[in-house]
């Protein structure tokens, strides 16, 4: 996984005084998708990532001025502070990867465990007897945004690929074998 953040910009608001968004670049695995965060909703994932992992240092919550050079070291910071904590840590948490918008996987490297298969279920059964050709309407490491309804055909397969052994949880997952 590799994470950048090329631009930031500034954003009025009506209700709040104006803030800097954060562009995050992320790639992994052939595909790049872009996150837009604040400041703030670094410092809250910094703060939950201290609890569980090793972090480095986030830069400072209180900048004096606004100024797009001192906005730029910040950008700086926050993009080596994203890189830092992936090469750190051999184990990346859900929370760090939800942050990314990147969806959690149990085949993923670096990547927390966030369940198994059955320990006592032989490897043998649960092989599939041909090869699944798999077709996906959009990325399924890129979690969909908070107002996209689920796509339960992704939901679906990803459930029958990586959790076989338990109950789908629809009925119109599409599996075509070759």
């Amino acid at each position: 996984m590799e994470v950048y953040i090329p631009s930031f910009r500034y954003e009025e608001s009506d209700l709040e005084r104006g803030y800097t968004v954060f562009k995050i670049e992320v790639l992994m695995n052939g595909r790049k998708h872009f996150v837009e965060k604040r400041y703030s909703e670094f410092h809250a994932l910094h703060k939950k990532l201290k609890k569980c992992i090793k972090t480095p240092e986030i830069p400072s919550k209180h900048v004096r001025n606004w100024v797009p050079k001192v906005l730029e070291q910040r950008r700086q910071g926050l993009e080596t502070y994203l890189q830092a904590v992936i090469l750190e840590n051999e184990e990346l948490p859900k929370l760090f990867l939800d942050f990314l918008n990147v969806r959690h996987l149990p085949s993923l490297p670096k990547a927390e465990s966030c369940g198994s298969f059955d320990e006592t279920e032989s490897e043998e059964s649960s092989k599939l007897s041909h090869q699944p050709v798999l077709l996906f309407l959009r990325d399924p490491y890129v979690l969909p945004a908070a107002s996209d309804f689920p796509n339960v055909v992704i939901e679906g397969v990803l459930h029958g690929i990586f959790y076989p052994h338990l109950q789908p949880r629809c009925r119109d997952t599409l599996i075509f074998s070759s």
